[in-house]
Formats: C-alpha cells, structure tokens, sequence
C-alpha cells in the first residue's frame, strides 16, 4: 500500500481545494517563465540568478488598468520594490503599497496620486494565482517555497507543507520557515502571511513574527479538515481583508513589530463596526478576555471607523479608564500610524474640541466628562469606544457623558463585567440590552486559553499559619464586600481601610519576615531557576515597604522593587521608596526582559491593571481580592512568554496565596463563575492524583522493565503490549499522569518521582512507536530545570467511545436509523443529556429532564424497563426537549422564565403569565442571588408570595415553590 507524502497528502490537496475556491493554479515551468527565469541556465540556480519575485506581466497590466495616469516602466516599479531592505521595515514599506497609501509622480497634474495595486472593493477585478515549489536564489542561498498565493503578480501567502507522518510536523514547518527569513529575507519583503500545515494541525501569522505565542491555530471544531481550513482561511475576501486591515505595526521598546488580528478580534472589530453604522442601536458590549489583545481591536475599530466612507468625517473617543493609560494609548497609535489624534488633556480642552466639532480621533478618560454641559455636540456620527467599561461609565461620571453627546454610539470593551445576567445594573444593563445575550460579542476565558492567546492558571495556597484567620477575613472582608460590590481596586482599598483586623493582622512584624521568607523560598526553588519573574503584591503602600526590607533579608537587595504612587505627605518610610516618572519607566521596561533586574517586583494597586510584562509567572497574593478585581491581578501572570534563546516556553501562570482566598475560589471569583474552571485549579488536589497514580496505577508497569533498560526490556515490552487493550489502557494512564506532570511543573514535589516517570516515558515512547499510529504533536517537549529536568513527549487528543448526540429531530431519526448494539444506544443517549446539562447548567428544564433520564436508566439496570421501552422513554425526553425549545422561542423566554412558567402550569396555578411575570421581576430585583445570602432570602420569599398571591392551597403553593428552589440550588451549586 501507498503512504501519505508531503507532495500528496498535503501541498496536491491544497492546490486543488485553492482552485476550487478561485485561485487559478500556475505551474512550477510557467511560473518560472513568468518571473523571468533564464531557460539557458544548467542548473536552478543558473537560471533562478536574474528572476524576479513578481509575475511581471499580470503586475505590469494590473498597474496600469488601477492607475491610468501611471506611466512608468513596470521595470521602474520593480526597482522601487526591490530597493526595500530585505527586512520588517521594508515589509512594512511593502504594505503601504499594497493598501494605495504609496504614491507616484503625475506630471500632467504635477501632482502625487495614490499607486493601486490591488482593487478591494471589487475583488474580481483581481487576478488570483497559486503556484508550487517557489525557488529563489540570492545568491548565497536558495530555498524552495512549497506553495505560494499571489495577487495581481504579487506573493502574499506563503504555505509550507509536511508529512503527516511526521512527529512535531508543524512546528518543523515553522522552523523551515524561520530559516528562509535568516537565509533569503528577500522572499518576505513581499509576502505577508504564512501557514504551515500537515494536513491535522492549521498555524498561521504574519511574516517577520515567528515567535511561538505570536503563531496561531486558524480554529476548526474537528482535527483534520484540511479541505475547510485551506477554504475559509485561503477565502479571497479573507486574504484581501487582512493584507489591507488586519496587518499591524506598533514600535514598543524602540523595537518595529508586526502583528496580525486573530479570528476573534477581526469578527469583533466587523461587529462593532456594523453596530456602530446602524441607525437604531446604538450600543454594543465586546467581552474578550484580559490578554487577549483589547488594545489593539480598539484601536482597529478605530482606525476603520475613521477611514469608513459611511462614517462621514466622524469623531472617535478613544475613553481610557486611568490617566496612566491615556499616554499608553496615545503611544499605540502613534506606533500603528495613526493621526489625526487628539490627546484631551484636561475637561477645558475636551469641552473645547467637542464644541468645536473636531473630527478625528480624541482621547481621553471618563474623569474628564465631569459636570459636562448636557448636548455639547449632538452630531449621530460620534462614536465612543470605552476600555475597561465594567467601571469606566458607573455613577454621575456616565450621566455625563451620555447625556453630553446623546446621539453618540457607545461600545464597551471589557474582560471582566460587573454582572452576569442581561438584567443586571452593571455593564450589561449599560451595554447590553440591544443583544439578546447582552454582548455584541465574547471571546471567553476559556476561548483564549484553548488558542493559547492566554495560559491556564493554577495556584496553590500557603501554609495555614501564615493565612489570615478564616473568620475575620469572613466578618471584615467578605461580608463587608458582599462578594458583588466591590468593582475597581480603589473601593476595593477602602473596604480594607475598615477591617482593622486584617490589616493589623497582614502587617505584623513576625508574619512579614515569616511570608517573606517562605516567598523567598519558593521564588528561589521554584521560580528564578527557570529564568521568570514574580509581583509580590501587598496589603497596602505601609506593607510593600515592610515586605521590601524583609526579603531584601533573603534575597539580593537588587532582585526586588517597589512601584507604588506617592504623595509629599507620605511618612519617611513610604518615601524611602519613591521614585521618579524616568526611575519607575526604566524599573518597568527592566523587568520585562529576561536576565536583567528586578526579578520581584513589590506592588498593592499600581501595575495591577494594564501592565504587560509576559516574562511574570508567579504572584504571590497577600491582599483581599474579589470577583473581576481579582480576575484582572492574576490575569497578570496568564500572559504567553517564548524565549528559543533560553529554550523557555512559559507553560501557565502560577499564584500562591497567603490570603486564603482561593479555598472558594468559585466565590472569590463570582463574576464569570461558568468559566472559572478552565482558568484555575487547585495544586494541591492535582499533586494527590499525581501521587495516587504513580504509586499505585504506574508502579505494574514500572516492574516490566530492568534497572538497565536494554534491548531485552524493549523486546518485552514489544510483546507484552501485543494486545490492543492492553496498550489502550496503558496509553490512558500515562496521559493522565503526563498532563498532570507538566501542570504541576516547576515544583519541587515532583523531585521523588522524576526517575520513574522517566523511566514510564520511556516505555510510553518505545510502545507508542512499535504500536501507535504517529500524530502531530505541537512541541512535544518543556525544559525542566532545578532538578526537574526531564524531556518527555507531549499530549494526544484520546478518542472517545461515547457518540454524543445533540437533541434535535435529525439525531432522533439517526438513533432510530442506526443498526449498533442498543445497550450502545442507550449510554450514548443518557450521555448526550448528561453532557447538554453539564454544558448549559442553568437550563433547569435539561436539570429537570437529566433527573428523568438517570430515573429511566436506574429502571433499565433493574430491568424493570425492556431495552426497547427505554430507547421509547429516552427518545420522548428528546422529542420533549425539542417541543419545550420551538416553545421556549415562540413565547420569547429565556431559559429560567420558561421553566417557571412550565411549572407554574403544570402544577395548574391561577393565573400563570401573571405568577411567571411576577417571579421573572423578583429575579431581575435580586440579581446577585447566586453570590448574596441576603438576595436569595429575599428572592426566595418573593416568589412564595407571587404564587400564594393566585393559589389558595397554601401547601400547594409550598410544594410548586419548593420544587423550583430544590432545582435552582442544583443548577447553581448554593
């Protein structure tokens, strides 16, 4: 039998699925005659010595058709590109001329025209062309692109293919494409965009960015799906798109980088932008998560606002949420090109460009709209974009923005809104209510986690004497929050101000020296070794000093700073460690960059929000935090950091607490709690599984082998794996324990286990190649340093044996259609519903439907139901579902008013609509139910009353009340 090749599994396909969306296939012999290849020459690099990059003739005829009054030579032109430097910055220069922003001389009009070489508002106008085995000589190396996409003549895209056999088979690709830039940097000049695939895996970025977290994968739901990526990721519109928007260039550090928007900015940045040229709504909600580029989809929305034909000369608030971010922005843009930017300084010179109608990009903080004159511009084309606009817009501050410019869009951008639920006071209520599900659109924690945009975080808390007693962090912190009212670090300081206790407590002499030394410890052991940074972030300014002369006693004085904002009325201690605007920016820069000091930096508020550092791993958290405040100071340590240098490759984010927050960790972060478990998890219960499945599950298959490990143990191990089972079972296990080791990595529990678990790698290793079939793996290595050095192979996807079915009539047919084993059928049924419950676990309908379910299959157990009685009830829950769904949309409901209603009928209370009206009111009046005890109560006998108000029976009205109660709590865990 044949085997997949490079040639045929992978680059034929592409240039077949390319041609079956438009592009026109050129061959390797006419694209080489096209680019001026010389047919005399004996080899390819004789003949490749004099060739350009460019079709030159569909590039000659294309110029002239897009530019009547260009008459220069098509050679001229070729000389203009080939005298860019062969680097970003000429890349860059190149895609100023691929978006008409370069120019050439009209003698006629004596006068500079705009040169356009490709038309993106009719893209047939457009020759579209793929080739394959793209060679190039410069010569001192040749290189050979597998297949290249061109436009108008011009190459674009460039795709590097592998085998599918191959192990690590992408990022081999990416290495290969890495080279070409350091051997013929001439290729990427004009070429913008790069993929490597082998046909499983799909990574793509821009050209001159080939840093890991700047790669990505183009998202499809199933593995594979060659054919669906190539078309949706190949689209021409798609290309066109983002060789003339979504290409970015921001200078940080004195630094040129290039960036492209991923799926989910693009998708919002075209949401927004329709939302904000639509006539009747006039608000919008992007919830993407911290770290998943905010900044730079604003400043897009922005930009294309700005320039939309169908914005008519508008103005752009640019709303930043602390006056230390506005200079940030303002930056940003500058960096990406920007003009046309105003930085409103202060409320007088807002006021004054408002009132003055000026048209361009203003920005600015919400601090600035106080006491602001109602109307001062009531122009409909102002748009106003409001970064952080969970707390941006709150109070009197928001009254007067949105009555000041009344007819004005407001989009908020937000990774943590204050509440949950449409009918929330919070940003949802402010946003929201022109979308049914109160955003415009969401990118998710777990979202960005699955992308790698962010890492998971786990955390792991201190020794229980150095925690903050648990019932006065109760009584003055958590009461006194109230879990929901705390929304910005400021109220967060004044809730602590009253909790005198705590304070006294977190400050005490002896627990510094002793929390210091144990971060110490830890940083030390744990953390320095691997070559990352760490916050330290205190009570208050008082603690940052306290905490940084107590590990100055541990550690080099050098390896810690303190940032925090001072004041002249400060004590002699607190001045100690002021620093200068220049001091402060260069500690900031210095801790970003690897090797260089701080390695700690000690902080309470400042940094906490909006300070980008990728390189911090660890915080080590001994301040009271709740909900999205806390979110947002962790989310400090969940940024990706890539090093090849040093070999690093940041796994996750890691925050030890000495508060003692984290023991409810799903109450500590209340405000997204459907999505807390893919963010944090608790160490201490992965190290538990570790050790119970190295000494118990590993140690049978640790036996098979000798302490010498020769080529006897592998003839063994060959044999004894013989069985598929066998292999299955042992391949399950070593996952499980593998997936735990890499999470629970750096650390020095680990230190006992790292001889077996090598030696269970390498038999994993030897089986898995007699044995299983070879899959791509993305980087299927981590270094291990500080005596956890260890190089093992990554994670596999295992497949499932479970069919899950969604609850639609096509499923039903399919059920009733398959010839399978029917005890098959049955599990896979309840699994399905089981599965659908997990997922939307506040749908009380598929709680109540689960319960049935798990009813119908302990009777089919028992036997007291047939097999084919069970497959009838099962499909009823099914048909059931459907009904209650199609229901569900004609009324209008959501989920929760829906099931109420059902019960309130179903038990045949008077007045139905009236009782369901009067609960639904009670829901959207107690909104922080789920976090506040007080809530619930007070909900709980608002809707006794709603159903006593109709149903005389009171016992009842007790039973219909205590049923939806009882499932409620299960729904939501209270």
């Amino acid at each position: 039998m044949s085997k997949p090749t490079e040639q045929k599994s992978v680059q034929a396909r592409i240039l077949k699925y390319a041609q079956e969306i438009g592009w026109k296939y050129v061959g390797q012999k006419e694209a080489e005659e096209r680019r001026g290849f010389d047919p005399q020459g004996v080899s390819p690099r004789d003949r490749a010595e004099t060739a350009s990059l460019y079709f030159q003739g569909i590039l000659h005829e294309k110029v002239n058709k897009f530019n009547p009054h260009f008459h220069n030579n098509i050679d001229d032109l070729i000389r203009r590109f080939s005298a860019l430097t062969p680097d970003i910055y000429g890349n860059r220069e190149f895609v100023q001329y691929l978006r008409g922003d370069k120019t050439f001389f009209h003698e006629g009009e004596n006068r500079e025209l705009n040169l356009n070489l490709i038309d993106y508002d009719k893209f047939s106008n457009n020759v579209f062309e793929v080739t394959e085995e793209f060679y190039y000589f410069n010569g001192k190396y040749a290189n050979r692109e597998d297949v290249v996409f061109l436009i108008n003549g011009i190459p674009v895209l460039v795709i590097e293919c592998k085998n599918a056999t191959k192990d690590e088979a992408v990022a081999i690709g990416i290495d290969q494409l890495r080279r070409y830039h350091n051997e013929t940097p001439e290729l990427f000049v004009p070429e913008q965009i790069f993929t490597a695939t082998e046909s499983i895996g799909f990574s793509y970025g821009v050209t001159w960015n080939l840093i890991r977290r700047n790669i990505f994968n183009w998202k499809e739901k199933e593995i594979g799906k060659l054919e669906s990526k190539i078309k949706t990721f190949c689209d021409k519109r798609q290309i066109l798109d983002v060789l003339g928007k979504y290409i970015m260039f921001a200078e940080k550090d004195e630094e040129l980088n290039k960036y492209i928007l991923r799926q989910h900015q693009q998708e919002a940045v075209e949401e927004v932008i329709k939302r904000a040229h639509n006539k009747t709504k006039r608000r919008g909600l992007v919830w993407h998560t911290q770290g998943s580029g905010k900044t730079y989809t604003m400043i897009k929305v922005a930009e294309l606002l700005f320039k939309a034909p169908e914005s008519d000369k508008p103005t752009i608030l640019l709303m930043i949420d602390r006056n230390e971010l506005e200079q940030q922005m303002i930056t940003n843009l500058s960096s990406v090109g920007l003009n046309n930017v105003e930085h409103a300084t202060s409320i007088r010179k807002l006021n004054k460009l408002l009132k003055d109608d000026y048209r361009g990009i203003i920005v600015t903080t919400i601090h600035k709209f106080q006491k602001m004159p109602a109307d001062i511009n009531t122009r409909e084309n102002i748009f106003v974009l409001i970064d952080e606009a969970h707390r941006t817009t709150q109070g009197d501050l928001g009254n007067f923005l949105m009555a000041g410019l009344p007819n004005s869009s407001f989009i908020g951008f937000t990774g943590t809104p204050i509440d949950k639920t449409v009918y929330g006071k919070g940003t949802f209520k402010t946003f929201g209510l022109e979308d049914k599900k109160g955003y415009l659109h969401k990118y998710s924690i777990a979202d960005s986690i699955e992308d790698g945009t962010t890492l998971p975080l786990f955390y792991s808390i201190a020794p229980n004497k150095l925690l903050v007693p648990k019932e006065t962090l109760e009584e003055e912190f958590l009461q006194l929050a109230d879990a929901h009212g705390i929304t910005e670090i400021e109220e967060l300081n004044k809730v602590l101000e009253r909790a005198v206790n705590i304070k006294n407590f977190l400050k005490g002499e002896k627990r510094i020296d002793a929390v210091a030394k144990y971060a110490a410890e830890h940083f030390k052991e744990n953390v320095e070794p691997l070559g990352y940074k760490a916050f330290f972030v205190a009570v208050d300014r008082e603690a940052c000093a306290y905490y940084k002369k107590a590990l100055d006693k541990y550690l080099p004085k050098e390896y810690s700073e303190v940032v925090y904002t001072g004041n002249n009325n400060d004590s002699k201690l607190l001045k100690e460690f002021h620093h200068d605007e220049q001091r402060e920016r260069e500690i900031r820069k210095k801790f970003t960059k690897y090797g260089e000091q701080p390695k700690i930096l000690i902080v309470t508020e400042k940094l906490l929000t909006g300070y980008d550092a990728p390189i911090l791993y660890a915080m080590y958290l001994d301040k009271p935090m709740r909900d999205h405040t806390l979110l947002q100071a962790i989310a400090r340590v969940n940024r990706p950091y890539e090093n090849e240098e040093h070999n690093m490759l940041k796994p996750h984010g890691f925050v030890l607490d000495f508060i003692g927050i984290f023991d409810k960790v799903e109450k500590a972060l209340a405000f997204d709690s459907d999505e807390i478990d893919a963010v944090v998890k608790d160490l201490g219960l992965l190290k538990k599984q570790f050790e119970k499945k190295m000494k118990k599950e590993a140690a049978s298959y640790l036996k098979l082998v000798s302490k010498k490990f020769d080529d006897k143990d592998t003839d063994k191990l060959i044999e004894h794996f013989r069985d598929a089972e066998k292999r299955k079972k042992f391949f399950k296990l070593y996952k499980e324990i593998e997936m735990l080791y890499e999470i629970i990595s750096p650390d020095a529990f680990l230190r006992p286990y790292i001889d077996d678990y090598g030696t269970l790698s390498a038999i994993y290793g030897i089986v898995r190649n007699a044995y299983a079939k070879k899959v791509y793996i993305d980087r299927e290595f981590q270094r291990k340093t500080n005596q956890l050095v260890q190089k093992h192979v990554g994670l596999e996807k295992l497949e499932t044996q479970s069919e899950f079915y969604e609850i639609n009539k096509k499923s039903i047919e399919k059920i009733k259609a398959k010839h399978e084993d029917d005890n098959v059928r049955i599990i896979n049924l309840i699994k399905s519903i089981e599965k659908i419950a997990e997922e939307q676990s506040d749908d009380l309908f598929l709680i109540s439907l689960l319960e049935r379910a798990e009813e119908i299959k302990e009777r089919y157990e028992s036997r007291q139901l047939t097999t084919k009685k069970t497959l009838e009830e099962l499909r009823k829950l099914y048909e059931e579902d459907i009904e209650r769904r199609k229901k569900q949309a004609e009324k209008g409901f959501d989920s929760l008013t829906y099931f109420v209603n059902q019960l309130i009928e179903q038990h045949k209370i008077p007045q139905p609509d009236i009782v369901t009206d009067k609960i639904k009111e009670a829901f959207v009046e107690h909104q922080t139910w789920k976090q506040s005890t007080e809530a619930l109560r007070k909900l709980r006998a608002e809707i006794y009353y709603a159903i006593l108000a109709e149903e005389d029976d009171i016992e009842k009205a007790t039973k219909v009340a205590e049923e939806l109660f009882r499932l409620i709590s299960k729904a939501y865990d209270i």
